[in-house]
């Protein structure tokens, strides 16, 4: 690599930081990289520090000793993150998006990457102290959300399934409840996947009653390792009491009125 400039290290420094969230990337990747000093590497990593910091974009962690090296996780500014969910409400508040039954059309902001990535990066600011090892969803609609949670965290996805699978190997199953059917459903995920002794951060995009997350929650518990939290794309406000007493969500659907076409949703979030 030819010989850069401060300005175009720092730019190069910052587009690998951001690429790799949640990375600890070693001081000598950066040195060997850009060819410089150790001690000129460090003032650019503080210029970096700094700027993302000062400017609300995230965190940077620097690790000196034999690990030295840096880590930076996004993190919106809580002007950002009103000005996302206000702006989620206007969109799933559109009468045009209500399905029959009460529901609210909510798959394509889910599968759309610009928006998924920034949803998953509000709802990992919320348990970056938790320091989780896994993020834990269930198929299929919660995927890409948890995904996107995981990978602004730095962390693996771990997905349990309806029905084990040969190619996940090893398998542990529990039974749990409905909540809208009152069926009793099975939860199955793969042992190499979710490990004891983990700390497990479960997401979906959707909670009603809760009965899906207090199945994951005791799928980690019998697994012998332990929840970190629970985070939710868009919570009902009924029932108010849920099958889980904590849990984080973004979005509160309070009504969905099909004679009227209206849909009020609203920030779940102070900030």
């Amino acid at each position: 690599m030819q010989k850069l400039t401060r300005s175009q290290r720092l730019i190069h420094i910052m587009k690998i930081l951001v690429e790799r969230p949640g990375e600890l990337i070693p001081l000598r990747f950066l040195t060997d990289r850009f060819d410089a000093a150790k001690s000129t590497i460090s003032e650019d990593l503080a210029l970096v520090k700094e700027a993302l910091e000062s400017g609300g974009s995230g965190r940077v962690a620097t690790h000196a000793g034999a690990i030295g090296g840096v880590q930076y996780w996004p993190v919106p500014s809580a002007e950002e993150v009103q000005a996302s969910l206000a702006e989620l409400c206007q969109m799933l508040g559109d009468p045009g998006r209500i399905l029959p039954g009460g529901f609210v059309y909510m798959t394509d902001i889910l599968t759309d990457p610009a928006w998924i990535a920034r949803i998953g990066e509000i709802i990992a600011a919320r348990f970056h102290a938790a320091a989780p090892d896994v993020v834990l969803t269930v198929e299929t609609k919660g995927i890409p959300l948890a995904l996107m949670v995981a990978r602004a965290l730095g962390v693996p996805m771990v997905m349990a399934r309806r029905e084990g699978r040969v190619t996940e190997g090893a398998a542990f199953s529990i039974h749990y409840i409905s909540g809208s059917s009152r069926r009793i459903s099975t939860m199955t995920v793969g042992l190499r996947a979710l490990k004891r002794d983990s700390r497990v951060l479960i997401v979906d995009d959707f909670m009603k009653a809760g009965a899906t997350a207090r199945g994951m929650i005791d799928l980690v518990t019998e697994l012998g390792a332990s929840v970190a939290g629970v985070g939710i794309f868009v919570a009902t406000a009924e029932p108010a009491k849920k099958r889980i007493d904590d849990y984080v969500s973004l979005l509160t659907l309070v009504n969905v009125d099909e004679d009227e076409r209206s849909v009020v949703i609203r920030p779940a979030l102070d900030s």
